[in-house]
């Protein structure tokens, strides 16, 4: 079966754009124009993954999100909200009632799709897929290979999970302990400066296949891998 996202979008045109491109990815895509006609089709059948427009019609989707975090039943539904509201606060705020993820306006496609993948692939592992490519970076998870360029990247274990989650995530920032709990684990005790030095040594090496830095250092706030 096909996974299962709602979209609610009152943009037509966003929506059109999101519709084909999830279908493109073999998603099934269902289209709420506004907040309570998304809280109803959700009623009736839950989705794999809501993409939540903030400034929806009716019902706003922040309030959507809160609401659907509330009740039991979809107290775990991944939802990536999509907004125009750029300010850290909102993202924070966003993020506070539930989002799992969070993109402003405008966004693009290509890194909207690879959070949607992202996020598939937490809640359905089947998902996963053995290659991934973001620019002129590919990494194999079954072959445990890294290339940049078409060029061989030769990672140690943690540089390569580390590549890896950032793929995952692209254009996402992560702060030192978001990574400390994703990459290394919330049960081992490392120091959070211990990040800084597994992203100079993954610099190190993607860089030596040629280009530009492909990891954004974001001031008091942690790193992200670039998206074009």
């Amino acid at each position: 079966m096909k996974p299962y996202v709602l979209i609610a979008e009152d943009d037509e045109g966003v929506v059109e754009l999101l519709k084909s491109n999830l279908q493109y990815e073999d998603y099934e895509a269902g289209i709420a124009m506004d907040g309570e006609e998304a809280l109803m089709m959700i009623e009736e059948r839950a989705p794999d993954l809501l993409l939540l427009d903030w400034m929806l019609p009716k019902v706003p989707g922040i309030e959507v999100c809160r609401r659907l975090r509330a009740r039991t039943d979809t107290a775990n539904m991944p939802i990536i909200m999509l907004t125009a509201r750029a300010e850290e606060t909102d993202r924070i705020r966003g993020l506070d009632t539930g989002a799992d993820d969070y993109v402003t306006k405008p966004f693009s496609v290509t890194e909207l799709m690879a959070r949607v993948r992202a996020v598939m692939r937490r809640i359905r592992p089947g998902l996963m897929e053995d290659r991934i490519t973001l620019g002129d970076i590919t990494i194999d998870r079954t072959g445990h290979i890294v290339e940049r360029g078409g060029q061989h990247i030769h990672l140690g274990p943690t540089e390569f999970r580390l590549l890896d989650y950032f793929m995952q995530h692209p254009g996402r920032v992560f702060s030192r302990e978001q990574l400390l709990d994703s990459v290394w684990g919330s049960d081992v005790y490392v120091e959070a400066r211990t990040v800084d030095v597994h992203v100079g040594r993954l610099r190190k090496a993607l860089k030596q296949a040629g280009g530009e830095d492909p990891i954004r250092t974001v001031r008091s706030a942690g790193y992200a891998l670039k998206t074009g």
